[in-house]
């Protein structure tokens, strides 16, 4: 029999509901989990056992709000929490409290969630790492920016968790620690109370043990109603495609990736492959373009006013924005849109786009969370992305595949991404 804290989010909200178990059972249980794990993986910014407790209870003296009442969910520590401290990452806002949650944080609350705590993530959910371990191999990271979200995750801490993602720190980070990572199309959650980067790029999105949590802790954030999954029972038609970051890819990922290709054509999907327009051969180079130029604009005060307090990493990265020419964060822009444009062209007889999450397992470098560049340009097109885990690497590590959808239809995206983790994990 399973441990609580196993227990996938929607049927931990059923079993709430039903009065099979209470909040505070399954909290208690994911803070056992914690102090087990917590010293091997570092994935907790902060966290405060009894107040967690106390919320659980009186989540348990009221009838359900949503099919996540009850549930513990974990908030990444860019994510501002009226009641926790909000530190983004770096020693500027060490302890900073402030007055207000954010919007999603809010709306979660609203749908009876309980808040655990918050993780770990990189410095302005940036390059420079926080403390966090991959768990599955403390020597490897667990990718970034939600490294703590995407480790708490993976590791069994909680059964969801908020990523954001400028470049690929939802996508990415899912694919290293083995956890299923869902960045919606761009603007669909309301970022109001989240810590900017890239106002063009920045995208809140879940981590989730399974594709339909993922699903419904993205309404609930969206503030929608829930609604009934779309689950597919038909094979979809999928075109994998390479992307232009192929020639980035380590070693392991090409067999990993054919492997997985074989199990969902034996599951009898339909798989055709295909390139991406001839624009976006630039669409990386936008991606960065884009994002150190509004990088820079955004960290301005940081920048100007408490400059010795940020990392050399991100000095090394951002700092350029500010003397980039407008010209070209237009060009980028300009790339933007017409890649915007012509990537449905790519859904011409196919229901979904397969490409890496990453470029192999997670690398062996604490000191370095791995490269987005499989995530950049999905990211730049603002479109529906879903890691699915269910593959491994020569180290025993996973290794993700991406499901990519046209904006605005992350419903059938989900409901593909949901038949292909299914096929690779039977």
């Amino acid at each position: 029999m399973s441990a609580p804290y196993e227990t996938d989010a929607l049927s931990a909200g059923a079993d709430i509901a039903a009065g099979r178990i209470t909040s505070e059972y399954l909290v208690r249980s994911c803070l056992e989990r914690i102090e087990a794990r917590e010293g091997a993986v570092g994935a907790w910014e902060y966290i405060d056992p009894d107040q967690a407790l106390a919320e659980a209870a009186s989540r348990d003296a009221e009838a359900p709000r949503s099919p996540l009442h009850g549930v513990p969910v974990a908030v990444k520590d860019i994510v501002a929490t009226h009641d926790m401290p909000t530190g983004n990452g770096s020693p500027i806002y060490a302890g900073h409290r402030p007055a207000w949650d954010a919007a999603c944080v809010a709306l979660l609350r609203s749908a009876g969630m309980v808040v655990l705590g918050k993780t770990v993530s990189t410095e302005f959910a940036m390059r420079f790492p926080g403390k966090t371990r991959n768990p599955h191999n403390p020597a490897h990271t667990p990718g970034g920016s939600s490294s703590g979200s995407a480790a708490a995750v993976a590791d069994g801490m909680v059964p969801l968790a908020i990523g954001t993602q400028t470049a690929g720190s939802v996508i990415r980070p899912a694919s290293y620690c083995g956890c299923v990572g869902f960045k919606p199309t761009y603007g669909r959650i309301a970022r109001a109370g989240v810590k900017m980067l890239a106002e063009s790029l920045d995208t809140i999105g879940t981590m989730a043990r399974t594709v339909p949590d993922a699903a419904a802790f993205a309404a609930v954030m969206e503030g929608i109603p829930v609604p009934p999954f779309n689950a597919r029972s038909d094979p979809p038609r999928v075109a994998f495609c390479r992307s232009p970051a192929w020639s980035d890819a380590e070693p392991e990922l090409e067999p990993a990736m054919n492997e997985g290709l074989e199990r969902l054509r034996a599951a009898g999907a339909q798989i055709v492959e295909r390139e991406l327009p001839k624009s976006f051969d630039e669409a990386g180079d936008a991606h960065n373009v884009v994002m150190v130029y509004e990088g820079y604009r955004s960290l301005a005060w940081e920048f100007l006013a408490r400059s010795e307090q940020l990392s050399d990493a991100i000095k090394a990265y951002t700092g350029p924005g500010r003397d980039m020419p407008r010209e070209r964060y237009d060009w980028a822009r300009r790339v933007q849109a017409t890649c915007r444009a012509e990537f449905y062209q790519m859904f011409l007889g196919i229901d979904v786009v397969l490409t890496p999450a990453a470029p192999g397992e997670a690398p062996g470098d604490l000191s370095f969370t791995g490269s987005p560049v499989f995530n950049r340009i999905w990211t730049l097109l603002g479109v529906p992305c879903v890691t699915v885990p269910g593959l491994q690497g020569p180290r025993g590590l996973p290794i993700g595949m991406q499901v990519v959808g046209p904006a605005g239809h992350a419903a059938a995206v989900l409901g593909a991404a949901h038949w292909i983790h299914n096929a690779l994990t039977r």
